[in-house]
């Protein structure tokens, strides 16, 4: 097991999310326009991104997270997951603190609205409800008018096996596949309809906003483990590598050059501290566990204050 301080992170380097562009002669920083807000919504704890957009801007910015929600035509599954987005303690940490995005509680639309308007407001809200309604029947009619086509070939054709296929079959089968489409009337009463919850509390009072609000994550004081974890996601990130969650492979962080729909993770982040005495049998399951995914690992220290955070990468290269 071979054991480098102070690893370097270059490849693939890119300007930190939250970060300025810099003036390098090269062009005028004031085109570039603004960065749209995220809205974050709360469901305790949790931080959750259920607009699209939101979900665009929070992955131009770097931020990954994991989707938690189901997919309304395949409601009961976990492989291919949808909407909300639920973003990490130091994700949702460093869009605060780069002002990308803000807290939305319950509430707050109706709040920053006129008085007189609040009806207007509802009226829009039942507008737009309406049209995605339209919309999911449109594509789910689409989708069961495939399905019933599928069913009637496999019927007919485990129906012909015995048989062998002439013009004649197929002219039936085409004649039946016209007739589907020209009677096929998919009832609005089998629309899938995925119940939303974003929008939940709206009937919160005044006082309980207050104490929602004092209850955000990042408001209260942050134990030294988690204020660890953060520096070292920051400092990640600034170098312009994706992090998402490595608790599957016994790490921190997982560490992509890019975005994880074109690369594999590179590294496995373990945060320690400087000073922080770790038993060698725990450094050797690690390096081998990093070993046996073909990742290596950095063991993570933050710096005091505003110090570098410094790494050291491990990889097993075999039994002495």
């Amino acid at each position: 097991m071979d054991a480098s301080p102070t690893a370097e992170l270059t490849t693939t380097p890119g300007q930190y999310v939250g970060e300025p562009p810099q003036d390098g002669g090269g062009g005028d920083s004031t085109s570039r326009p603004p960065h749209p807000l995220i809205g974050i919504h709360l469901c305790g704890s949790t931080a959750l991104l259920w607009r699209t957009a939101d979900v665009r801007a929070a992955r131009e910015a770097g931020v990954v997270g994991s989707l938690v929600g189901a997919l309304p035509r395949q409601p009961r599954q976990n492989g291919r997951l949808g909407r909300p987005l639920q973003l990490g303690r130091e994700e949702l940490r460093l869009l605060l603190e780069t002002r990308r995005a803000s807290v939305r509680l319950p509430g707050d639309d109706l709040e920053r609205s006129a008085p007189n308007s609040e009806g207007e407001v509802q009226q829009a809200q039942v507008e737009c409800y309406e049209e995605e309604q339209r919309r999911s029947f449109e594509v789910q009619s689409i989708l069961a008018l495939e399905e019933r086509k599928s069913a009637l070939l496999r019927a007919m054709g485990g129906a012909k096996q015995g048989y062998h296929r002439n013009h004649t079959t197929d002219r039936g089968v085409s004649g039946h596949l016209e007739v589907l489409d020209q009677s096929f009337i998919f009832p609005r009463s089998a629309v899938a309809v995925q119940l939303s919850t974003a929008r939940a509390g709206l009937s919160h009072c005044s006082d309980e906003r207050t104490l929602l609000s004092s209850a955000q994550p990042g408001s209260s004081l942050r134990d030294p483990r988690s204020e660890s974890r953060f520096q070292v996601f920051r400092d990640l990130r600034q170098r312009g590598y994706y992090i998402t969650s490595a608790g599957k492979f016994g790490g921190d962080f997982l560490v992509y050059p890019g975005d994880p729909l074109r690369f594999h993770a590179h590294f496995i982040a373990v945060c320690v501290a400087l000073d922080e005495q770790l038993p060698l049998v725990d450094v050797l399951a690690v390096a081998r566990l990093g070993s046996n995914v073909k990742k290596t690992v950095l063991l993570c220290s933050p710096g005091p204050r505003a110090a570098p955070v410094h790494y050291t990468s491990l990889q097993w290269s075999g039994m002495v």
